[in-house]
């Protein structure tokens, strides 16, 4: 078809505003599914992203319509997850599109991470078509969420589009409005093939399938492609398009957004972001892919089973290959064997990869407690970046410490300001301005350490809101803390994987509560444990394991009480040498509960 007839567009969105019901929607009405294969989150094929109700994966899907002037078009739609957390995957579906369709809730109005695609969108350079969603509900405030679009979000008002997943209102005025605002697909003015790989998953039977975007040339079955990055050259088996299952096509052409097949056998193979060309005639230039991206949480993940480590190793490959954003390099623990070291966008990012593990690959594992990166400058200059308490160098060597802040955006009731103010100090936290979005909520901004935020924050702001706040936040450097390191004694022996950096002012109530989860979960020895919690040589916190204690005096009757004084005495003496020489084997769901307890 011709390139002037082809429109590239996403969708984006806070989470639960209704991107995917529209996309649902927008699939109905251009016919590419019929009513009885309808069914609700079409295009989530995750098990996962149906029972949260959220979008994890950006999913690609062709579709044709006929405009009211009686031309043909192509849509090419790629629906965006709305967390924060995958904001990565948000803008490598904007780099293979030329417009969005920002998706506002006409009850809720503009959120946290709505601004922050904006902002995205808007850097990319694309068209952004407003949609104001939900107006059917009976608390929806049109002219109010007209006026934030217009406001905070600096878009007319006139382009706004009314509409109604789920009653189908608007869907059609949202096609035109794709047609005529969002412009043709930019091509390179060089004819040699230029493909973008936004995204890429594996198939047992067919090894790794490539989803492209192509801004020059065409790729037909049988051609040899050549990936500009890594130079390694393949055979092109199939091509085609989804609608939104894939369905093959005789050739891709300048514009089309489909996937490729080639005999890649390796996920190592294929990057996020590669360039795709024609082997015998190659492109000069390369397309921009995307820029790396750095783990902001990191984890370790073991199996429970030292045999799986093979198994694990292989499952974490094909995780990676389909979210690029997820990174791991092996590592090995004295408590857990084998396992690996792993690099998260943050903590839905690590607990979605860790459920994908379980039921994907059907892999039994442990996470290790999230840490984030640190920054150490020792007192000879150098800089080391340690994301592993058992890697911190000696306290004497050590200059300062440095931790990642964030800079938060939490949108929150104006009632319930006091609560919000209070948990951003008791997470250390510096709340730079306030600004009034409606009469009804107001949008804090605040300094935070990264660390602090990991664990319950995202939590606590939604019970304290009822569920109303909302909360983004972007990486704002390193800060110089007061940090030190926690260690766990047990049984006068450190334990590595209970290790842990924390602020000063926070290490003696952490201390406290894993040393009484800990007393919790040991099984009691023959002779007494100490469970103790210390900086440097310092304790701040102990708890005890009392001692299996056997009745010695119990053929004693009668007779005088030295006689069973002296067998006390003599038990006393056994254990204290059994303290001496004795060993502590901490059991495994010890470790495990640990860490959930957190």
């Amino acid at each position: 078809m011709d390139v002037q007839h082809i429109r590239n567009f996403c969708i984006i969105a806070h989470i639960d505003h209704g991107k995917t019901t529209l996309s649902d929607r927008l699939l109905e009405e251009t016919g590419a599914l019929q009513k009885r294969e309808m069914r609700d989150q079409m295009l989530d094929s995750m098990d996962l992203e149906r029972e949260r109700g959220i979008t994890i994966k950006a999913h690609p899907v062709t579709m044709e319509f006929r405009a009211e002037d009686g031309e043909d078009y192509i849509l090419n739609l790629i629906d965006t997850p709305g967390h924060v957390d995958f904001a990565y995957e948000v803008s490598r579906s904007l780099a293979a599109c030329e417009g969005a369709l920002l998706i506002v809730d006409a009850a809720q109005g503009v959120e946290a991470q709505t601004v922050a695609n904006v902002h995205l969108a808007t850097k990319q350079g694309l068209a952004i078509i407003p949609v104001i969603n939900k107006i059917d509900l009976p608390n929806a405030n049109i002219e109010e969420t007209k006026r934030q679009i217009e406001d905070i979000l600096a878009i007319s008002a006139d382009t706004v589009v009314l509409a109604s997943a789920k009653t189908g209102v608007g869907i059609k005025e949202i096609l035109r409005a794709v047609i005529a605002h969002v412009p043709p697909p930019r091509l390179n003015p060089e004819q040699a093939l230029q493909a973008l790989v936004f995204d890429s998953m594996f198939d047992t039977y067919r090894g790794v399938v490539t989803y492209v975007r192509l801004f020059a040339g065409e790729i037909v079955p049988g051609m040899m492609i050549q990936l500009m990055n890594s130079g390694l050259k393949f055979e092109v088996k199939d091509v085609g398009v989804f609608n939104p299952k894939p369905v093959k096509r005789p050739r891709l052409g300048a514009g089309d957004v489909g996937y490729v097949i080639a005999n890649i056998k390796s996920t190592a193979d294929v990057q996020i972001g590669e360039t795709m060309t024609d082997a015998k005639s190659p492109a000069k230039t390369m397309l921009p892919g995307f820029q790396k991206v750095h783990p902001m949480v990191f984890s370790g993940i073991y199996p429970v089973n030292s045999a799986d480590y093979e198994h694990l190793k292989s499952a974490l490959a094909k995780l990676n290959l389909n979210d690029s954003a997820f990174q791991y390099q092996a590592e090995s623990s004295a408590a857990l064997g084998f396992g690996f070291r792993c690099g998260f966008l943050g903590l839905l990012h690590l607990e979605i990869v860790q459920e994908r593990l379980r039921r994907q690959f059907d892999m039994d594992i442990i996470a290790t407690y999230p840490s984030v990166i640190y920054q150490v400058l020792k007192t000879d200059g150098t800089v080391l970046q340690v994301d592993n308490p058992a890697f911190l160098p000696d306290l004497s060597q050590v200059d300062h410490i440095e931790e990642p802040y964030v800079k938060a955006f939490v949108i929150s009731p104006n009632e319930n300001i006091g609560d919000m103010l209070q948990i951003i100090m008791e997470k250390r936290g510096e709340v730079k301005k306030t600004d009034s979005i409606d009469t009804r909520r107001v949008m804090l901004t605040a300094l935070m350490p990264l660390n602090e935020i990991l664990v319950d924050f995202h939590d606590k702001i939604k019970s304290v809101t009822r569920g109303y706040g909302s909360l983004d936040y972007e990486h704002a450097g390193y800060r110089e803390g007061d940090l030190i390191k926690l260690d766990i004694l047990v049984n006068s022996e450190p334990v590595d994987a209970f290790s842990s950096i924390v602020h000063r002012t926070k290490a003696e109530t952490r201390g406290r509560a894993l040393a009484l989860k800990l007393q919790e979960v040991i099984p009691q020895q023959m002779f007494q444990i100490a469970i103790q919690a210390a900086i440097g040589g310092k304790i701040i916190a102990r708890e005890t394991v009392k001692a299996l204690s056997k009745n010695v005096t119990a053929k004693c009757y009668g007779g005088d009480i030295s006689r069973k004084r002296k067998l006390w005495e003599k038990q006393k003496e056994g254990k204290k040498r059994m303290k001496q020489i004795g060993k502590v084997n901490i059991p495994q769901e010890a470790f495990i509960s640990v860490l959930k307890a957190g």
